[in-house]
């Protein structure tokens, strides 16, 4: 069997490596060796913040909602939540924020219902 090189296959995953790397600073987007080890980091941080995005957006929405709630006349927001649960309200925290914030006409109909 007749021995095949792999130059063309390396340099192809060098390429991508390095195009994957544009705009990284310094050595990192001009060394294929720490491209690839700010790739590696890289990956790890956006698997790790996507998860954080989730709580980061849920803790937007209920000091948006804390906001509103007191102001149409509740105590609080944790007592607003449990009203609007025990009177079978199935509104989770990004719409009523979203209500709160860009339909208050809405919001106010829902604080009246609860109360």
């Amino acid at each position: 069997m007749t021995r095949i090189k792999g130059g063309v296959m390396a340099q192809k995953r060098r390429k991508n490596v390095l195009e994957r790397a544009k705009g990284f600073r310094g050595v990192r987007s001009k060394k294929e060796r720490y491209a690839h080890e700010a790739l590696m980091r890289a990956g790890r941080y956006s698997f790790a913040h996507r998860k954080d995005k989730k709580t980061d957006f849920r803790q937007l929405w209920i000091v948006r909602l804390n906001a509103a709630v007191r102001d149409a006349g509740h105590k609080s927001y944790s007592t607003f939540i449990a009203k609007l649960k025990k009177n079978g309200f199935a509104l989770d925290r990004k719409v009523l924020a979203e209500f709160a914030a860009d339909r208050p006409e809405i919001f106010a109909r829902i604080s009246k219902q609860v109360i």
